[in-house]
Order: structure tokens, then sequence, then C-alpha cells
């Protein structure tokens, strides 16, 4: 089947909804689907590899346009068409509503295919009610298909009034043959100076509010005064570091929390297997909320427990007391009484482990993905 797919996000990109895209449709084909991306650095190495046709724009905003990124969006319009007009795609899909959504929509309907669009939960919650939010209405009541990642984002998208027979939910998946258990991270830990029963929470995620990994700052003092040598590791990067910082400094935690930035993609795995417990409370903040999660899949196959919030979609991710904790991300109580026994109970957080591991091998890799979208009609 030849595909059309148009997503700004889309590998070397960082983040989870650029590695769904990459993944998925590498399993789906080969040069028979066109990827319609933005040109970013590294992306020439990473293209040269993939399977898939990828076409990349510059995508640049102009400050003296209104809006800054018409130009933009106009590039990809006309690029897409030019792709869907030349290989005669079978359908075009699209990365998120707005701006591929409505990109989408409109080649679609030029070159008379029908036309999906993903959505991933946070933009439905976060754009209030103004013309962005009607806009992106527009677009998902009027494409063939609409892909939700989980079961709260399904939710959302049937308030706005699309109808449910044209809602599909697919969650993302994880490369259970990457992440994995038994990868060797002594190394790891002993970087940050961990000795053989100092205990590490593990968050991986861009800085920001609603991940909540300010609760798990304000944990430390307590776990650490129950006798619990705990250590945070914060792998990502984003405009929430400094206010981090500032958290640490006046928690006196300094010496316990390790800021990593950004690690090598070959060394994720391991990081994920140096952890003793993998924690991403998140919470709504002014309508921001965390649609899915899938770096708690990724934690999952390594055979790592999670403890996440309740907010948003995350119980697809993380099945309560089957492989990790849920509980309120708001409330500080709950985020350290539940990390104290994934971090003093070894064989209950071994089992939750266990559990996650078989869970995401059996219903999350990117095969299973790739067949679920296949089976779209």
């Amino acid at each position: 089947m030849q595909l059309l797919v148009i997503t700004e996000l889309f590998l070397p990109t960082k983040g989870g909804t650029a590695v769904w895209f990459a993944e998925a449709y590498r399993r789906l084909g080969g040069k028979e689907i066109h990827i319609v991306t933005a040109d970013v650095p590294g992306a020439a190495e990473f293209d040269g590899s993939h399977p898939n046709s990828v076409h990349r724009l510059a995508l640049r905003r102009y400050r003296w346009l209104r809006p800054e990124s018409l130009l933009m969006y106009l590039k990809l319009l006309a690029t897409s068409l030019h792709v869907a007009a030349r290989h005669r795609v079978d359908a075009v899909h699209a990365g998120r509503a707005l701006p591929e959504g409505l990109i989408a929509w409109l080649t679609g309907r030029l070159v008379r295919r029908p036309v999906l669009v993903y959505v991933h939960g946070e933009e439905l919650t976060g754009w209030g009610q103004g013309g962005k939010f009607r806009t992106m209405r527009f677009v998902l009541r009027h494409v063939d298909r609409v892909v939700a990642n989980s079961n709260f984002t399904r939710q959302q998208v049937l308030r706005m009034g699309v109808s449910a027979d044209r809602v599909i939910l697919i969650s993302p998946g994880v490369d259970t043959d990457v992440f994995r258990p038994g990868l060797p991270c002594a190394d790891l830990r002993a970087s940050l100076g961990l000795g053989p029963d100092s205990r590490l929470i593990l968050s991986v995620g861009r800085l920001q509010p609603r991940k909540g990994f300010d609760q798990i700052v304000r944990a430390l003092p307590a776990l650490r005064q129950r006798g619990i040598d705990a250590h945070y590791a914060l792998i990502g990067i984003g405009e929430g570091r400094a206010r981090l910082e500032a958290l640490v400094a006046e928690s006196g935690t300094g010496a316990f929390v390790h800021f990593l930035g950004h690690v090598d993609p070959a060394d994720l795995p391991r990081w994920y297997n140096a952890c003793d417990v993998f924690a991403m409370p998140n919470r709504e903040v002014e309508g921001d909320t965390e649609g899915f999660g899938i770096v708690y899949l990724e934690a999952a196959a390594c055979g790592k427990p999670a403890v996440a919030g309740l907010a948003g979609g995350t119980g697809n991710a993380v099945v309560d007391g089957v492989t990790g904790l849920r509980i309120d991300g708001a409330d500080q109580a709950q985020v350290r009484e539940a990390l104290t026994p994934l971090l003093t109970d070894r064989a209950r957080a071994t089992q939750l482990g266990r559990n996650g591991r078989e869970r995401t091998v059996r219903g999350f890799s990117w095969d299973r993905v790739a067949e679920q979208t296949a089976a779209i009609r």
C-alpha cells in the first residue's frame, strides 16, 4: 500500500511521537511509504538506514509574518500534494491534528484519498477553546479515521463530537529487543557514586511541570530519613530545569539528584536497567496532561516497576498494582508512600517489573502496533 505520512516529528528528533512514526512505519513497508517531515540535524544519516522514502523540508518560522508559520505550512502542503499526486498514494496519515491534520485533510480531499489523524492527549486539553481548538475539532470531525493513543484520549475525542465508529485505539509501543532486562549497567551506577545498598529512582522525559519530577525531589529528604539511600537521576532537557535546580538547592538534595541531560540513545536501555524504580508521577497543570507515556513502557520492557500519576492516559501504560503504582501526582504524600515500598521491598518491585516485561512483550511491541495500524480500514 502506498501511504503518505505527514509529521513534523520524526527521528532523529527527540520524543516518543517521533519514535512512534519511525518504528511503526518502517514495519509497515518500504519505499512505498512516503514520510514528509522536517529537516533536522542528523537527518541525512538517519534516513540513509531507514526503509521508507523520507522527504525532508526546511521548516522555518518568520517573525514578520502573521502567523509566523504560514510559509512553513504552505511548503508542507505543497510538498504533500506533490508526493500524493506523483506516487498515487492510497491514504494520507497525519502525525497530529494540527498542523499536520489540517494539511492532510486538504491533501486527502484534493487527491480523493482517505485521511487518518493521530491524537496524543495533551493537545486536546491544553489548547483552550479558541480558534486553534475549533480548527482542531473541525479536522477531527471531518477526517476518515482518528487514532487515539489511550482510553483517556479517546474519550476526549468523543467529547469533541467525533463519531465513535471513526475513533480507533492504538497505543504506542516499545522495541522489546532493545529495551530488555539484563543489560550491563554497573558502570552507570558507579558514575553516580552509588553503593551496593543505594536505591536509584529514574525519570526520563522533557523537564515540564506536568511530569511531576519536582514531587520526587520533594520526597527525597523523607525517603532518606527512613534509612533509604535514595538517589534520583533525570534524563532529559527542558524549560523546567532551572526551577528543578532551585528546588534541589532549597531542599538540600544536591548530593543525591543527578541531572543527566541528553544521554546516548544506546545507553538509555542501560539506564533503565540501572534504576530500581522508574517514576513519572504526572499531574494536570493548567490543562496540560500526559496522553500516554512511552517511557513507562520502556521501563517495563526493562523489567522495572513504575510510579505514575492518575491524570491523563497513563492507565493504558501502567496497570496499578500489576506493573507499578498509580497515584495522585499532585499529592506529595502519595508520591512518597508509593516510592517507599518499591525501594524497600525488592521482591515486590521485581514481581511488578516482571509483570511489566511480560505485558509489553505480549501487547506493546512495535510489531503489534504495525499490525494494528495495517488493519485499519
